[in-house]
């Protein structure tokens, strides 16, 4: 379950601020319901993507004892 700041909150900043888990759980929420956004929901995805590519992607490149190789929302 996502616990953190909502997209009420989060679209008062910019996605740049934004944390890890943040960009991960509301990109997976979104690409979930792509079809049935509309074109603002659809921009507020993309930047959300533009994001994360300009981060490098979501993926931590080691795993150590406490965390995987993956950003987790959960």
């Amino acid at each position: 379950m996502y616990v953190g700041r909502d997209m009420t909150e989060l679209s008062m900043i910019q996605k740049q601020d934004w944390k890890k888990e943040e960009l991960a759980y509301f990109h997976h929420s979104l690409q979930q319901i792509m079809p049935y956004l509309n074109s603002e929901g659809q921009t507020i995805h993309r930047e959300i993507i533009e994001e994360i590519e300009r981060r490098g992607g979501l993926k931590r490149h080691e795993a150590d004892w406490t965390h995987g190789t993956r950003v987790s929302y959960d």
